[in-house]
């Protein structure tokens, strides 16, 4: 779902301005994916995962069988630039 059915694109065209995405290799919670975000404050936050949920393509992909039962836990944190942050 996240390479092949393109979900980067998705995110890409909503805007959600990623730092990085990752397939998790090792660990105590596999199979994983990991992606950092950004959005200028937690309202444009909400509102982009907003959309996202509610686009005609992620509801297209979310329904594909290939791509059922696939999450089965979500961690979230909000980081926030320091003082001394080039953002």
């Amino acid at each position: 779902m996240f390479n092949d059915g393109d979900e980067i694109g998705l995110f890409k065209r909503l805007n959600f301005n990623a730092n990085f995405y990752g397939e998790v290799i090792a660990g105590g919670k596999m199979p994983n994916l990991m992606y950092m975000t950004c959005h200028e404050n937690k309202s444009v936050r909400d509102a982009n995962w907003k959309a996202f949920g509610n686009d005609p393509y992620w509801k297209k992909l979310s329904a594909m069988p290939e791509y059922q039962h696939n999450v089965s836990h979500i961690d979230i944190s909000f980081l926030y630039p320091t003082e001394y942050s080039d953002y």
